[in-house]
């Protein structure tokens, strides 16, 4: 997951160059970041599949090739099909990497799902800390086509590498939580899909991620229109442009923000845990687009935003799982990941709209009040509703809630 975290978190370091180099239009550009989102989020369901019939090291070892030959397919391209095919490589492959660990984290921990997964979606989410910064210097040293080259050997090598060490758990490893509500029915993919409690999870899901991937492909040239982007932020210590500081310090706190919400959300419940996160991403998005051109508080606020976005892939995950169940999960869960794919199609759009509006506070506006209406959603409507769903499977009563009734 570390490994295969760049070609997305990384990507936003490209744009700009690639721009001067051939002049082509932003949007266009950023078509590349779309397609790369949508194959590696439609294909999942797909993933799923091969999962369970291949098992999940054979799957990784496929998504590592496909990751490593996405990013040496960029360093050559000089048209912006070629980007396009590179992103359609990088989505298979990182798609096959993600699904694959976050469906082995939830059927291998029953009773701590969400720090679980949460810790190796961190992964991902973190994943790009160590090597932004030395990407960045590659591509300032006037090779951004070397960066791609380079970095994309050595993470395909690292994921295939890692591949030899996946299994899954043998039916006699598979256990059920005493502690968290979970359902003892696993549901098929369709019978999940005739659920009404399935459509309200997607409908949060892409309210959620939409303002953390406009964050993600858009950073860079937010921090540029702001003004912001070569301003030296000195911490005494060191000092950095704001731009490279603040992406270095999202990723970090991206990383953070999925196991210790997951962890929040074995405690308190998945569903108070979502609305706590998403209210905060909302308001720190308001925030951005208000003080944005401070490069103090851009740095701060965007990592604030960052904290608050990186957690909807471990409470998603882990709450398809416990309402449906671990069997086939990585179909459901896949087909739910989906989210993140409608939620791409918004990424140009952002551009669209700031070029209209001439300001980006009128996109970040606009994604904020969708994190903030997830939020309401999550305490209105999908907690008495999976209240409900979880009473007609007569599912066990976990042991503390017997106790105290």
């Amino acid at each position: 997951m570390v490994a295969a975290a760049n070609i997305q978190y990384a990507w936003t370091l490209f744009v700009p160059e690639i721009q001067k180099t051939f002049g082509w239009d932003r949007a266009a550009i950023q078509v590349a970041f779309t397609i790369f989102v949508v194959v590696q989020t439609w294909l999942t369901p797909i993933e799923g599949y091969f999962i369970d019939k291949y098992g999940p090291s054979r799957v990784v070892m496929f998504g590592g090739l496909m990751t490593g030959a996405a990013w040496v397919m960029n360093s050559y391209a000089t048209s912006l099909t070629g980007f396009y095919i590179g992103s359609v490589l990088g989505g298979i492959g990182v798609g096959c990497v993600y699904a694959t660990c976050i469906n082995n984290a939830l059927k291998w921990f029953p009773d701590k799902r969400g720090l679980a997964v949460g810790l190796t979606a961190g992964g991902y989410g973190a994943g790009s800390a160590l090597t932004i910064i030395p990407i960045a210097k590659m591509i300032d040293a006037g090779s951004y086509a070397q960066a791609f080259f380079t970095f994309g050997l050595i993470q395909g090598t690292v994921i295939i590498l890692a591949s030899i060490f996946m299994r899954s758990p043998a039916k006699d490893e598979v256990k059920f939580s005493t502690k968290v509500l979970q359902t003892r029915r696993d549901y098929t993919l369709g019978e999940a899909l005739r659920t009404p409690v399935f459509y309200v999870m997607l409908l949060m899901f892409t309210c959620t991620v939409t303002g953390g991937l406009m964050a993600v492909a858009q950073l860079g040239v937010i921090a540029t229109d702001l003004g912001v982007k070569n301003f030296q932020v000195n911490l005494y210590f060191f000092a950095m442009a704001a731009l490279p500081f603040a992406l270095m310090l999202d990723r970090v706190m991206n990383g953070i923000s999925r196991p210790l919400f997951g962890f929040i959300s074995d405690r308190i419940g998945r569903e108070k845990t979502m609305f706590i996160a998403f209210a905060m991403e909302g308001i720190g998005i308001v925030a951005l687009g208000y003080f944005g051109s401070n490069p103090w508080a851009f740095v701060i606020l965007s990592g604030i935003v960052f904290l608050a976005w990186g957690e909807v892939y471990s409470l998603f995950s882990a709450t398809a799982a416990d309402t449906f169940g671990s069997k086939h999960i990585g179909k459901i869960y896949g087909v739910l990941y989906c989210a993140k794919g409608f939620a791409a199609l918004f990424v140009p759009v952002g551009n669209l709209i700031m070029q209209a509006t001439g300001t980006w506070s009128t996109v970040l506006y606009t994604v904020a009040t969708m994190d903030l209406i997830a939020a309401a959603l999550a305490i209105a409507v999908l907690r008495p509703m999976l209240k409900q769903h979880h009473a007609a499977n007569n599912a066990a009563v976990p042991n503390a809630a017997l106790a105290h009734a």
